[in-house]
């Protein structure tokens, strides 16, 4: 009986050792999932290919270095007695323009895949495409993200929804510190900046949920600084629309300055009417406009003049 028990014992160790390392595996790739090595769109895909070649390039120095230098040990041990003990050996010109001239082409493929990357990849571009962008305003708060729709008249905050297949020009700016919008698949991390204003090209290739962060320490409530952005179809992006001009949250200076106050993992929320110059007036650190003007929608319902 007691040997049966050992033997069964010993049989399932080595069911868990099999399986063990593919769960292992797996555990390891999926945390590459949803992240800049699965973009979903052209500028995070053009990121992703240069980091792949970067990495291509740097392999070519770090692998042989690594042979080569338990290659030497192995050699050159104290065992081996067909190893030449050279005291006095001092130079050696071959050896000398192989530890110079790799490095040195490495560099200058590294140096020229960064220089094109620059300026094929420069953020305030606009994106090649036969649809026209839409445009996005984006202000960085304490600790929430607040995105304005100039266009469409509506904001939302820590909750993105852009059309998919389209281009968005994003304009950014900060209303407190430092900070830095980023949506890993998305592909380029941007800065926000007080008093100044940041542009960015994104476009989302296909319909999703992904997650957009803060990836700048700003403080005590930086770990909530998370919002969602929604890639939809098109014609999902202008029922989402009209239904956002229903909301009847109104963002006024008033509201703004309640809205500015700090706070951490704030609920996503619609706007469904915004204070034309808005974005302008945080930027030039003025009191915003007030107050929020009737709808041009509801203008004409009402037969007002727009």
């Amino acid at each position: 009986m007691r040997r049966e028990l050992v033997k069964s014992i010993h049989s399932h160790g080595d069911v868990r050792r099999r399986f063990a390392a593919p769960l292992l595996l797996v555990l390891v790739t999926s945390g590459c999932n949803r992240g800049v090595l699965d973009p979903a769109g052209p500028i995070g895909a053009q990121e992703k290919q240069l980091l792949i070649n970067s990495t291509a390039i740097m392999l070519a120095i770090i692998i042989p270095t690594i042979i080569a230098t338990i290659a030497f040990a192995w050699w050159f041990r104290a065992g081996n007695k067909k190893a030449t003990y050279r005291p006095d050996w001092e130079y050696s010109g071959a050896i000398e323009m192989v530890v110079w001239a790799i490095p040195a082409l490495t560099i200058m493929l590294l140096g020229g895949i960064a220089w094109i990357g620059s300026h094929d990849l420069e953020p305030s571009h606009p994106l090649k495409s036969q649809v026209r962008p839409i445009n996005v305003e984006v202000v960085s708060l304490d600790w929430k993200w607040l995105f304005i729709y100039p266009d469409q008249g509506i904001a939302t905050v820590n909750q993105l929804v852009v059309p998919a297949g389209v281009p968005v020009s994003y304009r950014l700016t900060s209303a407190t510190v430092w900070n830095s919008f980023f949506v890993p698949q998305f592909g380029t991390m941007i800065y926000t900046m007080p008093r100044m204003t940041t542009r960015l090209n994104l476009q989302a290739d296909r319909p999703g949920i992904y997650e957009g962060i803060s990836s700048h320490f700003s403080g005590d409530g930086f770990s909530g600084m998370g919002f969602k952005v929604q890639a939809v179809p098109a014609n999902q992006f202008a029922a989402w629309v009209s239904n956002a001009h229903g909301s009847t949250m109104k963002l006024d200076g008033p509201a703004y300055a309640e809205l500015s106050k700090p706070s951490s993992y704030v609920k996503p929320m619609t706007y469904g009417t915004v204070v034309p110059g808005l974005y302008d007036a945080i930027v030039a650190n003025r009191v915003p406009p007030n107050p929020v003007p009737e709808p041009l929608h509801n203008q004409q319902v009402n037969g007002t003049k727009a």
